[in-house]
Parts: structure tokens; sequence; C-alpha cells
């Protein structure tokens, strides 16, 4: 069972290649266990039983199951996570010339380790407007698979420091554009006839026009990413690893959104009493304030609107959903580095295939406090599933999550938590395969068991 839900996973991930990849496969997922696409443009007619999703700017999407013994002023359970990983993405003006190589004007995307993704195969990937023949302007998702472009290392001959060591410390302008085409036919294309013939090489509109199936004029603009082409995998001499990119943060959304789905049966409805519900945030990895992040409007403006809906809208009853609510954060943790082994607290050093971390800190880089970390070590007792503890150095820097965010904006018991990891923002990142199943049993447990969990909290 736990190779098949890694296995399951890894579809996913070879499916979500960037943001708005990862919310196709996500509602294709939603749409296969009988949820309904709302819009927001629309209006929304909500029910007892319900299961629905709705999609924000095709690179966020917010899904939940409304039970039938749901009454207002009931809580809301709630998963967190997000849709984007560190990448390079390309430049509105997309190709330039540099010694007479084509290369595609590139500028990162959060924190990543940059120097991971030279010498890489890199396909390219993400959204494409245009305008078809009527005049009316549509998207479409592109993916190009095949290794068309390159950021290779200079040689170490030429890249020795100043006392012969060999350094290595790229100028992202300078040194991470990628090598798209020397070959004469393709730089020498005429131009295109779009509005976008200023910003997008004749080559690379030739290259999306193929994948795409649309008229290279008929191009407006884009949003693309560089993608590494190699598969997500298992690895280990057991099979006990999972080697990809993007595993912070896609396999906290898989495991969130799987625990939706499979909570959210017939028989599980009838005698829900909450509201459980997952969100998949986009522009996490770049502070979350954008209207799809969860800095947003977006999670308490669907909270009034279910609220709303659902038949009382009065602040009184807004107050006590949100006092009987919690979220969970989800995104991945550091697991212990044997080779950096000090890097850890020695008292809190996360492993591999050992469950899902519960992640600290006092000056709240993470909103976790005693009374959620008690709850989730509940679900974990109930999912028979293990529970670590995480805390960074006292002599060293914090990250952050979508955690704390949320927390300030809804006032809502928060928890912060994920699965151990290594390699984060790689190109290539590793994680345990076992974990991929704990954390969502955790997750299912979460979404089952909190109302019944907190009704046994006594303050």
């Amino acid at each position: 069972e736990k190779l098949g839900f890694a296995k399951s996973f890894l579809e996913f991930l070879n499916e979500a290649c960037t943001a708005f990849h990862a919310v196709e496969a996500s509602k294709k997922r939603y749409l296969a266990a009988g949820f309904y696409e709302l819009s927001e443009s629309e209006e929304w007619k909500l029910s007892a039983g319900g299961k629905y999703f709705f999609i924000r700017n095709s690179t966020t999407i917010l899904a939940f199951v409304v039970g039938k013994n749901y009454q207002p002023g009931n809580g809301f359970t709630c998963i967190g996570a997000h849709t984007d990983s560190p990448c390079l993405k390309i430049k509105p003006v997309a190709c330039s010339k540099k010694s007479d190589v084509l290369v595609l004007n590139t500028q990162p995307y959060g924190g990543g380790l940059w120097h991971t993704w030279f010498d890489r195969d890199l396909g390219l990937a993400g959204r494409v407007l245009y305008k078809e023949a009527d005049n009316m302007i549509k998207s479409k998702l592109v993916r190009i698979d095949r290794p068309i472009a390159r950021i290779p290392n200079l040689a170490i001959h030429l890249s020795r420091g100043p006392h012969d060591k060999p350094g290595f410390d790229p100028n992202v302008q300078e040194h991470c554009q990628a090598f798209l085409s020397t070959h004469s036919s393709l730089l020498s294309l005429p131009p295109l006839s779009s509005q976008a013939t200023s910003r997008v090489h004749p080559c690379l509109a030739a290259l999306i026009s193929e994948t795409a199936s649309i008229d290279p004029n008929s191009i407006l603009d884009m949003e693309l990413q560089l993608m590494d082409v190699q598969p997500s995998c298992l690895g280990g001499a057991a099979s006990e690893f999972l080697y990809s990119g993007r595993l912070d943060n896609l396999c906290s959304s898989y495991q969130s959104l799987r625990a939706l789905i499979d909570n959210s049966t017939e028989d599980v409805i009838d005698t829900q009493t909450t509201i459980t519900m997952v969100m998949l945030f986009d522009h996490e990895e770049v502070g979350s304030s954008s209207g799809q992040g969860a800095g947003s409007s977006l999670f308490m403006n669907t909270f009034r609107l279910i609220l709303s809906q659902l038949g009382d809208p009065s602040n009184l009853t807004l107050t006590r959903s949100l006092h009987h609510s919690f979220i969970i954060s989800a995104d991945m943790a550091h697991a212990l580095h044997p080779n950096y082994a000090g890097k850890h607290d020695p008292t809190l050093s996360p492993k591999l295939n050992s469950g899902l971390v519960i992640k600290h800190n006092a000056n709240q880089r993470y909103a976790t406090n005693s009374i959620s970390a008690v709850l989730f070590r509940e679900f974990a007792l109930l999912a028979n599933v293990p529970v670590q503890e995480f805390a960074v150095r006292s002599d060293m820097g914090c990250g952050s999550t979508i955690g704390p965010i949320m927390a300030t904006l809804t006032g809502i018991l928060t928890v912060d938590v994920g699965s151990p990891q290594l390699s984060m923002h790689s190109i290539r990142e590793m994680m345990g395969t076992e974990d991929v199943h704990s954390g969502y049993l955790h997750f299912k447990s979460a979404l089952a068991n909190h109302a019944a969990v907190a009704g046994r909290i006594q303050l």
C-alpha cells in the first residue's frame, strides 16, 4: 500500500511540472472523485453533503466538503499547502543573442539552489495566451518535454579562484541564461506578425506552436519556466527514497488533496459535522503577497461566502466558526543530513521515513503552539503513524510558511508541519518513500477527527 501510494504520487509529480500543471492535475483528481467545479464569477449554490472546488489564476485551487450534519457556527478543518516551487522563469522579452547563441532570458523565482540547474537537460512549460480567428483571447497550458535548453557549466580550468581553488558562484543575470539554439535557419526566422513580435523570438514561438497546436502569430503573451525533463522516480537499495523536483511543496499538496478526496466518501459525509477544506496556494516561495497567495483575501472571502450560502452570514456565526476551526500549514521540513549533522539541533533532528514533522519557532516563523501541537499528535495516535519535532538551531535563521500568515489573517488555531526531505530547493530533491503515505494518513486523520479531538480540550 505504501509503495502503491508513492507511485501514484510520482504520477502526480510527473504531471505537475509548473503551478499551472499542478492545479490542472489536482482538478482532474477532484472531478474524478465527484467534486463540482465552482466559478468565482458566477453565483454559488451550496448544500450540505456537497463537494466543491474552484480555481484562481490557474495556479491556486481550493476544495471543500460540507458535512451533512454541519450547523452554522461549526468549525472548518483546513489544510493549506502551495503549488509553486523555486525555478528559473522566462522574462517578458524571452530571448536574446550572446556570442551568436540564442539564449532564453531567465530570472530566478524564489530562493533556489541555482547551481543545481547547470548541466541539466531542460524543457519549458507554462501558460500561453493567444488570439483565435474570431478575436477571442484564450489560454492554453504548454509543456515541451524534450531537452531544448541547457545551462552549461564553465570548465574547471577556466574557473579557478585566486588561490588555485575551484569556485562556483553564478551570477543569475550573467550565467543562468539557457542555451536554446545556434542553428542559422532558426536564428534567421522572420519575426512574428502579432503584438508579441518584439518579445517572442520566432524560434521559441515555433516550438510553442508545435507543442500547443496554435498559430505562432496568434501568440499574445506567455508565462514560462524551465523544467527538468528527467522524470520523478523511486531510488535507494530498497526503493525507500523518492527523487524529484518540486517535492517542496507538491508532496504536501498531493497528501492533502488525497486526504480530502478519500475522506469525502458518502458514509463519512453522512456523519460529518464540519467543513473540511484543502487550499493549494500560489506564490508561497516569494512571500504569498498576491491575488492568489495565502496572504490575499481569498480564504476569508471564501469562508464568509460559504457561511452565507449555508444560512447564517452573521458576525456572531463567523466568530464562532473561526474559533472552532483549525488550520494545518503543510510545507516540507528539513531532514537530518548525515554529512552535515551539525546543521541541526541534536535533540530536534527529523529523519527520513519517520513521519510528519511538527515545526516550532519561538519567534513565530512557524505558527505552532502547544495546543495545536497536542491536537496534531492526537491525530497521529488515531492514525497509528509516527510524528517528529523540529526547531532550528538557536544560532541559525529560520524559514517560514503560510502558517503565520494565515493565523494572522484569521485568528484560527494553526500548526506548521511537513514531511522531511533533503536537497530542499534543488532542481532535484529527495525524500522518504514511506513519508508520502504516512503523511497522507496523518492528514486524513486530522480531517476526520479534528472536531472530536478538539472537543476533549479544556483550557
